[in-house]
């Protein structure tokens, strides 16, 4: 596994599954915290889909977006994994890697992405990982 320096290092664009725009949800306060330190944030959320989110355009699912993402943020209930996983592996090109963000983890779908060779943090918040080594 590479070490959690190297994943922030060649990440530059994070899609985020979950995206919120309520300022006390962590789905918000998350994703504005690595935008703040310079990754690009592509929100999905289908509810907020048509609207901006982090200065970019909200998609209505992660296999939707055009853009090159380097790693997916999962902000979304273990059991809808399974399926997000599978949208994942529909994305072109597929990311680096999938973050399953404090709380969220899912051996079947963590093993469906390791398949095809993408690295899977579970269970993880991905701001206590990056402040803990930039800060």
């Amino acid at each position: 596994m590479d070490s959690f320096k190297e994943i922030f290092e060649n990440t530059k664009t994070i899609a985020v599954i979950g995206a919120k725009k309520d300022e006390r949800e962590y789905a918000y306060k998350v994703p504005i915290y690595m935008q703040q330190h310079y990754y690009r944030i592509i929100p999905v959320n289908p509810k907020l889909e048509g609207t901006d989110l982090f200065n970019e355009p909200v998609s209505d699912r992660v296999d939707h977006v055009i853009d090159p993402v380097d790693m997916v943020l999962i902000f979304r209930r273990s059991e809808f994994l399974d399926e997000h996983a599978l949208e994942i592996l529909r994305m072109q090109p597929i990311p680096k890697y999938v973050w399953f963000q404090l709380g969220i983890y899912n051996d079947n779908a963590a093993k469906l992405l390791n398949e095809k060779g993408i690295q899977v943090i579970q269970n993880r918040c991905i701001m206590v990982e990056h402040s803990g080594i930039f800060h």
